[in-house]
């Protein structure tokens, strides 16, 4: 199963992401808002504190992965293995996204 998410920056490029869902899914719109969720508190935060390097937010996205999977109660390397392949499968999904750039004053 495919999640379709599409990613709007700051800036005006858009992506259309196909994101392949674990077998385990509970619920893709769940997903979808989670994700965005995540994404609109980053851009918020930006937005009042000002510039933040990508390195900066990048490693705090990690960290707070790196820790929300240490709150489940698995074998850490249980853990790591399931981040690693989602965190792969991820990054390759939005790798193969061409960075579309739509006409001003159109969605």
């Amino acid at each position: 199963m495919k999640m379709p998410y599409r990613a709007e920056t700051a800036t005006g490029d858009v992506f259309d992401i196909e994101f392949p869902l674990h077998e385990d899914t509970g619920s893709a719109v769940r997903v979808s808002q989670l994700v965005s969720l995540v994404l609109d508190a980053i851009d918020r935060d930006i937005a009042v504190v000002g510039e933040t390097s990508n390195g900066d937010v990048l490693q705090a996205v990690a960290m707070a992965l790196a820790i929300r999977g240490r709150m489940i109660h698995a074998a850490p390397e249980t853990v790591t293995a399931l981040t690693t392949e989602l965190v792969a499968t991820a990054l390759t999904a939005a790798g193969e996204a061409e960075r579309n750039n739509p006409p001003v004053g159109h969605a």
